[in-house]
């Protein structure tokens, strides 16, 4: 009966990891007829940064906008001051940002944008774009989200970059983070035509679909809004060359909670939506709709994979024969953890290589994202069984230009 369970939880796991594989593989497929097309500039954006006390960095965020290639007239900025005990708010206005002072209660960055969609609901506006406030914006990002908006998609998300790459193992860990799911996500399920993933920041909706209500439920509103837009039938793009640059954690304490925060957003979609999404798949056989939901899986996959190690060791240890492929690897112990960790460091340079970032400032990435991966683990394990989980604030403060992040490709 035991190796019964194991097989089947074995099956599970590998269907799982073959999946993303293969869907993966499509990132290098080519299209010949490009999805987005040129147009000239006539989309009116309101461009919203939810900032709670990020004054070190919000100005430099506001004057990458104003040094967008895009008419000025065509778009507003608006900072979105929620609970700030420092000077945000003056330096938004200085630099040149709107100001909406969002007053109600606020747990998440879903509560600053609701208010905020209720409050611009009578203005004359095609579309939002969404940044956080430690974001350094490309001069086309406007433009490309323009073409992408005319070309008929709604919704969209730009590239996430890192403007703190090389700052430690972490760091370049999350930037290798973004990179992949960037290229084996989400330019995969573009080459697919299928729905893209909302990262966060640097994306894009239709001001007619928020009009219609945003009431997220979660604390990672971008997954949930990647969800509602698929069960709507709304397609999400992906527009690589739209690049928004993030700062990222360099310390681990304040990447544990920023990734416990996405585990938990990502538990609470799945028993939210999985119901609607696997109705949807087979009623309409949506692929979206089952590749949202293989997405929400995710942390049950993984702490499932803890369990099937655990079990191997067991196995193991009292001298119990398994006829599979995982035993296999399993008995063969270093061997395959050094085949497995060489073919991860081999993607990473790849990742690397590909979006134009020096190897050797970045050789702790490279060599300890494994690690970065593995600590996640815990994570997913405690989300599963903890109730609640408490916002914590990521402080910012790393000063930056758009030309310094520019001249470093």
């Amino acid at each position: 009966m035991i190796q019964m369970i194991y097989y089947i939880l074995f099956t599970i796991t590998l269907l799982y990891g073959v999946y993303f594989v293969i869907t993966g593989l499509f990132a290098f497929k080519h299209d010949d007829i490009p999805k987005i097309r040129p147009f000239r500039a006539r989309t009116k954006f309101a461009i919203l940064i939810a900032a709670r006390n990020e004054a070190l960095v919000i100005g430099d965020l506001i004057k990458s906008l104003k040094e967008q290639n895009y008419p000025a007239e065509l778009f507003d900025i608006y900072s979105l001051i929620n609970n700030c005990s420092d000077n945000t708010l003056e330096v938004a206005k200085k630099a040149g940002s709107k100001i909406i002072n969002v007053t109600v209660p606020c747990k998440s960055k879903g509560d600053v944008l609701k208010f905020t969609f209720n409050k611009l609901k009578k203005k004359n506006y095609d579309a939002y774009i969404i940044f956080d406030a430690d974001n350094i914006v490309h001069p086309d990002f406007l433009k490309l989200m323009n073409n992408t908006y005319l070309s008929g998609y709604k919704v969209a998300q730009g590239r996430k970059d890192t403007k703190n790459i090389s700052d430690n193992w972490l760091s370049s860990s999350y930037a290798l983070f973004h990179y992949v799911q960037n290229f084996f996500f989400n330019k995969s399920r573009m080459n697919l035509n299928a729905a893209c993933a909302i990262n966060g920041t640097g994306f894009m909706v239709a001001k007619s679909i928020m009009d219609e209500g945003f009431d997220p439920k979660t604390v990672t509103e971008d997954i949930e809004l990647s969800i509602q837009c698929v069960l709507k039938g709304i397609d999400i793009a992906y527009v690589e060359e739209a690049i928004t640059y993030d700062e990222q954690p360099t310390k681990f304490n304040d990447s544990w909670h920023q990734r416990s925060r996405w585990s938990k957003g990502i538990i609470e979609c799945n028993r939210l939506y999985r119901k609607q999404l696997l109705k949807k798949w087979l009623k309409d056989k949506d692929f979206s709709c089952i590749d949202k939901f293989m997405f929400s899986i995710a942390p049950y996959v993984q702490t499932l994979s803890v369990i099937l190690t655990l079990m191997l060791g067991v196995f193991y240890i009292f001298d119990i024969e398994l006829n599979d492929i995982f035993s296999y690897f399993f008995s063969l112990g270093l061997t395959c953890f050094m085949i497995g960790y060489l073919i991860d460091v081999i993607i990473n340079m790849f990742m690397m290589i590909y979006y134009k970032r020096d190897l050797y400032d970045n050789l702790h990435g490279i060599f300890f994202f494994l690690v970065f991966m593995a600590t996640w683990i815990p994570i997913n394990v405690i989300c599963l069984f903890k109730k609640d989980l408490t916002w914590v604030q990521i402080e910012h403060n790393r000063k930056s230009s758009l030309d310094a992040l520019l001249n470093e490709k």
